[in-house]
């Protein structure tokens, strides 16, 4: 006898990762349009600390833009998602705590399709979590590049040009570019006191003419 098999509402994590001015959002948007096109219940969220452009818009660094919904914890966004929510948008995932991945696990058992972008690596070139989990998880992985603003080669590094220790610095042109492996230094955010007691540290200032 035949087994009949009825098709089910399967939920899926799709993660784009890239450095700064990569095309993420950019990506993250043109994804949601389609879903929006197609007649799919979109929901759209940021964290709550992004507020550089808009505070109720994802926005890229073109001037492309979506709206969305700010929270303050993945729980919050957990708990705003509706029953009926088909395509579930998360822009600057790496803004988000830890739960993050459970909380992108558990939509995607929902029947959800949950699609993250977010920086994966920080200003000193290391993973930025939760996006090494999200990796680990998702069932596609897209990973966006720049080009160097040194060198014009493909970059993948997100080079602070502003010194500050601080992990979570928000801004964009002025305050952050986008390098390569080779151009990428992350000493140029140190204090010059700091970058002057390391041996090799002749690192120009990030305001000089290259």
């Amino acid at each position: 006898m035949d087994v009949v098999r009825t098709p089910t509402n399967q939920g899926w994590i799709e993660v784009i990762v890239g450095s700064m001015f990569s095309g993420k959002s950019e990506e993250l948007i043109r994804r949601l349009r389609r879903a929006q096109i197609a007649r799919q219940r979109v929901q759209i969220f940021k964290p709550a600390l992004d507020t550089r452009y808009a505070d109720d818009h994802i926005v890229s660094h073109s001037e492309m833009r979506i709206p969305s919904s700010p929270v303050a914890s993945s729980r919050t966004l957990l708990a705003e998602v509706e029953a009926d929510t088909e395509v579930v948008g998360i822009d600057e995932g790496q803004f988000f705590d830890a739960e993050l991945p459970a909380v992108c696990n558990t939509l995607a058992d929902r029947g959800k399709r949950v699609i993250v972008a977010g920086l994966d690596k920080d200003y000193l070139g290391k993973p930025f979590e939760p996006m090494p989990q999200l990796l680990a998880i998702a069932e596609y992985i897209t990973k966006t590049l720049a080009i160097c603003m040194v060198c014009g080669n493909p970059a993948n590094h997100t080079q602070r040009l502003v010194v500050s220790e601080d992990r979570v610095l928000l801004g964009a042109q002025g305050t952050y570019e986008a390098r390569c492996r080779k151009c990428f230094d992350p000493r140029l955010a140190e204090p010059a006191s700091t970058r002057a007691s390391k041996p090799g540290s002749l690192i120009p200032d990030p305001g000089s003419p290259r």
